[in-house]
């Protein structure tokens, strides 16, 4: 629905002893991607949002497929689209693909909730990260 990507090279710190992609690093990468979404094409400070206007990101539910290994060395493209807005949270469809043979290597799905940084509390989506993504899903679909 509002597609972004981003290749990426795998690193030996993603890496375990075998030189494969260690799997929990695969979340690091993707939080890497969401930041670089909210910092891009969202044109929403994730630092801004988190730190000045305490609001919070946190994953609720989280699933994940590995279809493939990555290796050192590795370029991937690393992909993410929006799969539901909700007025609290909204659902993020993710993948991992070899750079040049499109080859799937692991997708995952992620429900993010929007919280008070305060009360640790869910909150509505701020109106202002509505727009922007709602924006981004009406350019991804035309």
């Amino acid at each position: 629905m509002s597609g972004f990507a981003t290749e990426r090279r795998i690193r030996f710190s993603d890496c375990d002893p075998a030189g494969i992609v260690f799997y929990p690093q695969y979340f690091v990468m993707f939080n890497g991607v969401v930041e670089d979404w909210f910092d891009g094409p969202l044109a929403i400070g994730y630092r801004e949002l988190v730190i000045d206007r305490r609001i919070g990101l946190p994953t609720v539910r989280l699933e994940a497929d590995f279809k493939a290994v990555s290796r050192l060395g590795d370029v991937v493209v690393l992909s993410l689209d929006i799969e539901r807005l909700g007025r609290r949270s909204f659902t993020l469809s993710l993948s991992c693909a070899a750079a040049g043979s499109g080859e799937l290597r692991m997708q995952m799905k992620q429900v993010i909730v929007t919280t008070s940084l305060e009360s640790h509390q869910a909150i509505d989506i701020p109106a202002d990260l509505r727009a922007a993504i709602e924006r981004r899903a009406a350019k991804g679909s035309s």
